[in-house]
């Protein structure tokens, strides 16, 4: 009998949980998705489009939202909102580089577990994502 052509996979560390990742900056993505790969354990789909994010939420299971506040077509707020509607229990997270006092009024009030400030820096990240998955953190805004 031939030798088998298919390899046995590596050992992977079992992951930490399932991230969805929203984010049209190349450079943030590709930043919070080594992060959270390399040092968090996490297992990261990105995404720069809204609808697309819409449609793997509904499609499969995530443990936490990771969404910029500014997308282009949807905001980050109208992206928690509509999460929220379809995955009620799913934590969410919104990111942005927008400074705190020029936020609009509803961001601290449309019901993100945390808001993260760019430039995020990678420990800030990845404690405030594993507080928010193991329901650990409560955003006070």
């Amino acid at each position: 009998m031939a030798p088998s052509s298919v390899q046995e996979p590596a050992q992977v560390p079992a992951s930490r949980g399932r991230i969805l990742l929203v984010e049209d900056d190349p450079d943030a993505a590709l930043f919070a998705t080594h992060i959270l790969t390399r040092r968090g354990g996490f297992e990261v789909t990105h995404t720069s489009d809204p609808a697309t994010a819409l449609a793997l939420a509904a499609e499969q299971s995530w443990d936490l939202a990771l969404t910029d506040l500014d997308l282009p077509i949807m905001s980050g707020l109208e992206m928690l909102g509509a999460l929220r509607q379809m995955l009620p229990g799913l934590p969410i997270v919104l990111c942005t580089a927008t400074p705190r006092d020029e936020w609009p009024a509803s961001a601290d009030d449309c019901g993100p577990d945390a808001i993260l400030e760019k430039p995020v820096h990678a420990d800030n990240l990845l404690d405030t994502l594993s507080a928010v998955i193991s329901g650990g953190l409560v955003w006070d805004n």
